[in-house]
């Protein structure tokens, strides 16, 4: 018995030092973070601005996104202050169900897509019941998150609700985060057609430090056009090991490479950390 109860508190105290440790790694700092989470075959990133307050950007296909917030986030701390969903596709936004339950959210942003699957009516009783702002957003909208950090809306054109569309893709907001003099572009799915609108409208706010390659490394996004356009110097490709998409396309991790790109890919590395002050971007 004895040696149970010793056991018993060596795996607790393990459990507590981990508890710590994720804190203080996470922790805010006066830097921006953005951590890139190994959701799988999906999207989930989570940001925390320069004064602690934290976003989720997409929240993967649900199987993990609670298990993957915990390791950014102190147990204690049940709050996130926004999440946005690029797009109602299930590998984006199948996971808000459970963060939308577990989380106290104030304010959810989304593209106005109309999409009539379970997990999307679920989100949006959840938005409802839970009394949560919900905001359509659309190009030339700024979001202040805090400490001088904010995200630029680039796309979709119009804030148009329950647009009605086959490829739901096509629609993913795309969004520049921006400290000071660094900059990351977040693409959700956004697909060839969709980029090569983002170049004709203004190529240049598209240059950005860091690339989340667009749909999972796809080929049909990611042209060279604007991967030149975007001149970033690192890419980072959230992706499941194994996919049966063939996701990370050869001919798109080619291309970066071509480019010079350092590429981190969620499958291989898990988390992706990335923090900014504002003049220096570091990966971690």
């Amino acid at each position: 018995m004895k040696f149970l109860k010793n056991k018993t508190i060596i795996i607790f105290t393990l459990i507590f030092l981990n508890i710590i440790f994720s804190y203080f790694a996470y922790s805010n700092t006066g830097k921006l973070k953005v951590v890139f989470l190994d959701v799988g075959q999906g999207d989930a990133i989570f940001i925390q601005s320069p004064t602690g307050n934290q976003f989720l950007i997409d929240s993967g296909n649900g199987i993990n996104i609670l298990t993957k917030l915990s390791e950014v986030l102190p147990f204690f701390d049940r709050s996130i202050d926004a999440v946005l969903a690029t797009h109602p596709d299930q590998d984006h936004i199948g996971g808000f169900p459970d963060v939308l339950k577990f989380y106290k959210v104030q304010k959810y942003f989304q593209n106005g897509a109309e999409y009539n699957t379970a997990t999307a009516k679920e989100v949006l009783k959840d938005i409802d019941t839970e009394k949560i702002e919900n905001i359509t957003l659309c190009r030339g909208e700024i979001l202040d998150i805090g400490g001088g950090a904010y995200m630029e809306i680039l796309w979709p054109l119009t804030c148009d609700k329950n647009k009605k569309s086959s490829d739901t893709n096509s629609d993913s907001i795309v969004a520049k985060l921006v400290y000071g003099g660094n900059s990351i572009l977040l693409t959700g799915d956004a697909p060839q057609k969709t980029e090569k609108s983002l170049i004709i409208l203004d190529s240049f706010s598209l240059k950005s430090d860091i690339l989340k390659v667009g749909h999972h490394g796809s080929k049909n996004s990611s042209s060279e056009d604007f991967l030149r356009a975007v001149s970033s110097t690192d890419a980072v490709i959230s992706v499941g090991l194994k996919n049966s998409y063939g996701h990370p396309s050869i001919e798109i991790v080619d291309g970066l490479k071509n480019l010079g790109e350092r590429i981190s890919e969620t499958s291989l590395l898990g988390n992706v950390l990335f923090y900014s002050d504002g003049i220096d971007l570091n990966k971690k």
